[in-house]
């Protein structure tokens, strides 16, 4: 029985071991925002404006943090802070703030969201090369968008349709374009895009539709712009002076089509999530904003 016995316990003591040992190899010491693989998984979702920013950020924070994993995904503002109310995201990119009834829904889900402005963007106007049409007011831009204008002729231009090209409505800069530009900043104008506005999934799509159509009129992110379409002044009113739009313009708040660029965390952010937002916005993360031609916060 004494035999017996001592077996017994002998066995247990290496089950006992062998539990601990499983144990520790599932946590690893790690916290419980790292993997099992000893890496931190950081989900960024959001704004087409920013995707390339973020994608060209995420490359290089990769290379000197090894140890973070960071997934970047496009789909426009909207999609990226529905997915931050919906607690799927670490980081929602957003062209737009976030709305009041967004924050209202995100907290309804026990989600707190907290803005950081990351870089600054222009947009610019844009038509075909050939087109002798070189600068618009806001109120003209507003009446093209509206429909109120409809041939570039009204304008002094050739006698020619006028092609609106718009982002679509999940779009930050769509949005922002219509409340600043069409709407010229009223919030009780309930103005909307003219029916026959073309609305493209990508800022790209707007480059290479007004690449190709001489009767088109696009918006884009100034970061998109290419050689291949021409960029247009811009007079806040009538009267006013044309700006182009530039890094200088933009820091003397000159130029009149001008926003931040955001993202959006839930609470506070986990260390590792927040060493990465205040990299972003240190001379070596503002030095891509400026690359990508954007607009460096700093």
């Amino acid at each position: 029985m004494e035999k017996r016995s001592l077996f017994q316990n002998i066995l247990i003591f290496i089950l006992v071991i062998g539990l601990s040992g499983c144990q520790n190899q599932s946590n690893g010491g790690q916290t419980d925002n790292q993997s099992p693989d000893n890496y931190y998984y950081l989900e960024n979702k959001g704004s087409d404006t920013m995707v390339n920013l973020a994608l060209y950020w995420a490359e290089r924070y990769q290379t000197i943090h090894p140890e973070v994993r960071i997934s970047v995904t496009g789909g426009g503002s909207g999609t990226g802070i529905s997915s931050l109310i919906n607690n799927t995201v670490d980081l929602a990119n957003a062209s737009r703030k976030i709305k009041s009834e967004e924050i209202a829904n995100a907290n309804k889900n026990g989600v707190e969201p907290i803005e950081y402005v990351v870089a600054r963007d222009a947009i610019a106007v844009i038509v075909h090369p050939d087109n002798p049409i070189d600068h618009l007011t806001l109120q003209e831009i507003s009446d093209i968008y509206t429909g109120k204008i409809s041939n570039w002729s009204e304008l002094g231009g050739e006698n020619r349709p006028i092609v609106r090209l718009s982002r679509e409505t999940n779009s930050g800069t769509h949005v922002y374009f219509l409340e600043e530009v069409i709407r010229l900043g009223n919030s009780d104008d309930k103005t909307i895009f003219s029916a026959n506005t073309l609305l493209l999934p990508s800022s790209e799509g707007i480059i290479a539709e007004v690449r190709e159509n001489p009767n088109a009129i696009g918006y884009d992110g100034l970061g998109y712009v290419t050689e291949e379409v021409k960029v247009l002044s811009i007079a806040e009113k009538t009267g006013g002076d044309y700006i182009f739009p530039t890094l200088e313009t933009v820091n003397d708040n000159l130029y009149a089509i001008s926003r931040n660029l955001y993202i959006y965390a839930n609470g506070t952010p986990k260390p590792f999530v927040k060493e990465y937002l205040d990299w972003m916005v240190s001379s070596e993360g503002q030095k891509i904003v400026e690359e990508l031609g954007f607009i460096p916060v700093r």
